[in-house]
C-alpha cells in the first residue's frame, strides 16, 4: 500500500472513530454547576446535554448525603428544549446531593452519570 493510501486509510478511520464518539449525548451544563456550592437552595435541578433526548427513555433522580431520593423523574425532558433535563425539588436543607442521570439521545446512544453539588449554609 503506498504511502498516500495509508494515509487515506489512517483518516477515514480516524474520522470514523470521532464521528462515533460524538454520537453520544454528554453533559455539557448543569444548574447548580457540577461540583458547586451554592448558598441559595435551587428549586429545580437543570442538565443540559450535547445532543436532544428521547423523552421516554431519558431520566434524572437527586439523592442526599444518606442515599434516600429526594425526587426524580422519567418525563423530566424539557418540552422547548430537548436537550435538556429539568427536576423541580423540594426545599433542599443545608447538605451534599447527588445527581444521577440516563438519557437515550435521539440517535439512539445511551449515556448515563452523576454528580454532586452542595448547599451550604
Amino acid at each position: 500500500m503506498s504511502g498516500t493510501l495509508r494515509g487515506v486509510a489512517g483518516l477515514v478511520a480516524f474520522v470514523t472513530c470521532v464521528s462515533g464518539a460524538l454520537a453520544h449525548a454528554f453533559l455539557d451544563h448543569a444548574a447548580p454547576a457540577v461540583g458547586s456550592t451554592v448558598r441559595t437552595a435551587p428549586s429545580a435541578i437543570r442538565v443540559w446535554f450535547t445532543q436532544a433526548l428521547e423523552p421516554a427513555f431519558s431520566t434524572i433522580k437527586v439523592v442526599d448525603a444518606k442515599g434516600n431520593v429526594i425526587a426524580s423523574s422519567n418525563k423530566a425532558v424539557d418540552a422547548s428544549d430537548r436537550t435538556l433535563l429539568s427536576l423541580p425539588v423540594p426545599q433542599l436543607p443545608t447538605g451534599k446531593y447527588r445527581v444521577f442521570w440516563r438519557v437515550l439521545s435521539v440517535d439512539t446512544h445511551v449515556s448515563e452519570g452523576d454528580f454532586t453539588f452542595e448547599v451550604a449554609p
